[in-house]
């Protein structure tokens, strides 16, 4: 287990840059035009020193180096072995790393933490591809479940067998006694079962709720699909997680993500449309706390709530400071302009080609939407909004410009998440305005059919993914996973944004937004740290700052370029082992 000795730090003001998550116990000196860089003392020794290695920091001002000193869990010194061997001491341990390329630990600026480690536990659908096999895995689940309990997951994707929608026929004979909702990958369309449909009294009377659908059939009958919002229909009758069963997944979750060489994830909590806003809430004090209390946090977590509930996180952090501990910082705030691509339910100017009377669906009214933004912004808190199609997009600009414009000029660094279809012109605007585009490489394995099959193949090559072009118009761009829906694999990550090659293709999507290596490891580090305040702790291998980092399997970078392909063999928090 990493634990610190430093004690948290506690503000009583809002910061629009966040105070360090440590205090650095040496004055920063960075020895400009040097060889080395160090982090100034005297006397002091390191407690370890990483040796011929291949570095790779995320800093420009040192892009590389082949030795790191540490102390109390901090950076000391980065440079050649000749900089930093006068830091070893008796009681330094050294680590000759034979080769091996390092980099800073991957910060994951997108996933649901919890909901993660839940879904491990429940019914997995990723990756099936064919309808016997979906029918298959929920009867095992319903056959290994007590008759009356609910049968949970997801991670269906229709397109990988061919677009068919499920229905709840396709189940309901193997799950006579057992509520069943199954979640879409996207976490925007959910499957019942009849049993789940009688019990909350869905039927062809129902209308749809604000934000949401109830896929029906021709003759008005429900099919069991439930869109967005709609969800809520079904929720209250499905019994809430245990608190003892949120903080296992917490702790699973943390697991794979060290093992994954995750060292710090933004946690957009288990809120999604339909759900309760006080979901994040109650994981923030039942499972967050309780693990820092108890020394059980692995990987930091820097949170964002619901924006409904804006003024509560501003009464919290004005009581309690953005930095809780070394491992939770308090984010901002998040709302939702659409759906999802796959849901048909992301908004685009011009309607879908296999839909051709539907543009998606405008998950929040705009001006409750502005409303919010307005008000989180004159709070000071971080606004991030999900944005999928093109139309959504430039909705949230507009409303990010209007607000910029009211409230005057600071560092407020507002976030579009996954910004996955921009209409022409979107991404000069993401960096005129200063948006962050955060995005989900792997989103675009699952979703380069799926554009295609949905927007067209010109209109989805055109505004699809653009990784490259947010770049050249200086937009800041973070990567993540948004796991569950995708893995938590930062590794894969990097190499889909890199080569952009689909399963079962032999080419790139759109090869000219392909990233380079380095482009693509600074999206997972320093850009994705700078995308929620922490780039002053986080995100490089720079002196002072906290020593998280991962060990690689492979000790060429031209490889590694090359191939874009690598294995995780250490994580690093603090600058003591976490994994394996």
């Amino acid at each position: 287990m990493v634990h610190f000795a430093t004690k948290p730090l506690h503000f009583t003001s809002l910061h629009s840059t966040p105070p360090s998550l440590f205090p650095i116990p040496f004055s920063i000196h960075l020895q400009l035009g040097a060889p080395i860089a160090m982090l100034s003392s005297s006397c002091a020794m390191a407690d370890l020193v990483l040796k011929n290695a291949l570095i790779f920091t995320s800093d420009d001002s040192l892009p590389f180096a082949d030795s790191m000193a540490i102390l109390d869990g901090r950076i000391l010194r980065l440079g050649t072995y000749s900089a930093v061997q006068d830091l070893v001491g008796s009681g330094t341990k050294e680590l000759n790393l034979g080769g091996k390329v390092v980099v800073p630990g991957f910060i994951d600026a997108h996933g649901h933490l919890i909901y993660q480690g839940l879904q491990m536990k429940q019914v997995n659908l990723h990756g099936v591809n064919h309808k016997h096999e979906f029918v298959t895995r929920i009867a095992e689940a319903a056959k290994n479940t007590k008759k009356g309990n609910w049968v949970l997951g997801g991670g269906w994707n229709n397109d990988l067998w061919g677009g068919d929608l499920p229905m709840a026929s396709w189940i309901d004979d193997v799950t006579p006694s057992n509520p069943v909702l199954l979640s879409r990958i996207d976490g925007h369309m959910s499957l019942a079962n009849n049993v789940t449909l009688k019990l909350a009294g869905i039927s062809n009377l129902t209308e749809d709720p604000e934000g949401g659908t109830i896929v029906k059939t021709t003759g008005g009958d429900p099919t069991g699909l439930l869109i967005d919002s709609a969800r809520k229909l079904v929720l209250p009758f499905i019994p809430k997680v245990s608190v003892e069963e949120r903080r296992e997944a917490l702790l699973r979750a943390s697991n794979l993500a060290l093992a994954r060489g995750v060292t710090t994830i933004v946690d957009f909590g288990r809120y999604y449309p339909g759900e309760s806003v006080e979901l994040s809430w109650e994981d923030f004090s039942d499972v967050y706390q309780w693990a820092d209390s108890s020394g059980k946090m692995m990987i930091r977590v820097c949170l964002f709530f619901p924006m409904e509930t804006w003024s509560s996180l501003h009464d919290l952090i004005h009581k309690m400071g953005q930095v809780l501990s070394p491992w939770i910082y308090l984010g901002g705030v998040k709302g939702f302009a659409d759906g999802s691509l796959g849901s048909h339910t992301a908004l685009f100017h011009e309607p879908y080609v296999d839909e051709p009377d539907n543009c998606g669906m405008q998950i929040t009214e705009r001006e409750k939407l502005f409303n919010l933004t307005m008000e989180s912004d004159k709070s000071k808190l971080q606004v991030a909004i999900h944005a999928i199609g093109d139309k959504a997009n430039d909705m949230v600009l507009d409303i990010y410009e209007s607000v910029i414009s009211t409230n005057g000029p600071r560092d407020r660094r507002f976030r579009v998440e996954h910004a996955q279809h921009l209409a022409p012109g979107a991404p000069q605007r993401f960096g005129k305005l200063g948006i962050i585009a955060s995005a989900q490489p792997e989103h675009l394995l699952d979703d380069a059919e799926s554009a295609t099959n949905k927007l067209g193949a010109q209109r989805a090559e055109k505004e699809s993914f653009l990784f490259r072009s947010l770049l050249t118009c200086k937009a800041s761009l973070a990567f993540g996973s948004d796991c569950p829906v995708a893995n938590i694999n930062p590794l894969g990550g990097i190499r889909t944004a890199m080569r952009r090659i689909p399963p079962s293709w032999d080419h790139a999507w759109m090869p000219s937004e392909c990233l380079a290596l380095d482009e693509a490891i600074k999206a997972y580090t320093i850009s994705a740290a700078y995308a929620s305040f922490l780039d002053k702790d986080l995100g490089s291998l720079s002196p002072g700052k906290l020593a998280d980092f991962v060990i690689l399997s492979t000790d060429s970078w031209d490889e590694f370029e090359a191939e874009g392909s690598a294995s995780i063999e250490a994580t690093y928090t603090g600058g003591i082992q976490a994994y394996p």
